[in-house]
């Protein structure tokens, strides 16, 4: 049977890419605020109808969600892909240890300096998001990630960035649990200009620091939502 899901969505008329935007968005914090079972079968005729939209931008939102691990393809219907909290456990650790060497390069040699046009870039942008707090939701992770391989790029070293590029990747569908409340946006924002100000200052002890305390954080937020999710969901599911 297919699968229905209350999403309270506005979709009146607009351009089909707003509207494919919308849907995928709706579905994915469906997804992770543990709306569907663990085995309930998901269909694109049964949430268009819901949703009041056709097949087409439903299609496109499912197959991002899978792209991004949040569902799984089987028997013509997604379901709910079961995340492996063990092993994105170990990847955010690589991801502490890639984040904090940008900045123990510049501790370890009077040579490395992160680049200030970026430090510089990043500040105002991070300003603009203080002035005018984004809405709370899984997207806002994108920008999270923007802004961490930004730094990873002001400290020059290439291959670190490139690696962290690929971990976040990776570990995306489990640190979108990190942005679902407007005080975790707030908390993100303020701590990332923090930490772009004592870079600039030259403060990089004070800035490995507050680095560390910001992921740090980061992990322990997401480790209990997802849990807690996880758990919501099998109960939703009714798995045996």
């Amino acid at each position: 049977m297919d699968t229905d899901v209350d999403t309270g969505m506005d979709t009146g008329p607009g351009p089909a890419g707003v509207l494919g935007s919308r849907v995928e968005e709706r579905l994915r914090t469906a997804v992770l605020g543990a709306e569907f079972g663990l085995r309930e079968r998901l269909t694109e005729s049964g949430l268009a109808r819901r949703l009041g939209v056709s097949r087409t931008p439903v299609r496109a939102a499912l197959a991002g969600l899978v792209a991004d691990g949040l569902l799984t393809r089987a028997d013509g219907a997604y379901y709910v892909a079961v995340p492996d909290l063990a092993e994105l456990r170990d990847l955010y650790e690589l991801r502490v240890t890639l984040e904090l060497r940008g900045i123990a390069r510049a501790l370890e040699s009077p040579t490395v300096r992160h680049d200030p046009a970026v430090l510089a870039e990043q500040r105002l942008w991070w300003r603009s998001m203080r002035a005018e707090p984004p809405e709370p939701g899984p997207g806002f992770v994108l920008l999270d990630e923007r802004f961490h391989v930004e730094l990873s790029r002001a400290a020059g070293n290439a291959a670190l960035t490139a690696a962290l590029v690929a971990v976040n990747a990776k570990i995306r569908r489990i640190r979108m649990y990190d942005f679902l409340t407007a005080d975790r946006v707030t908390t993100t924002v303020v701590e990332h200009l923090e930490i772009l100000e004592l870079l600039q200052a030259g403060e990089l002890d004070a800035a490995y620091r507050a680095l560390h305390v910001h992921v740090g954080e980061s992990l322990a937020v997401v480790w209990e939502r997802a849990t807690r999710a996880l758990t919501q969901m099998t109960l939703h599911g009714g798995v045996s």
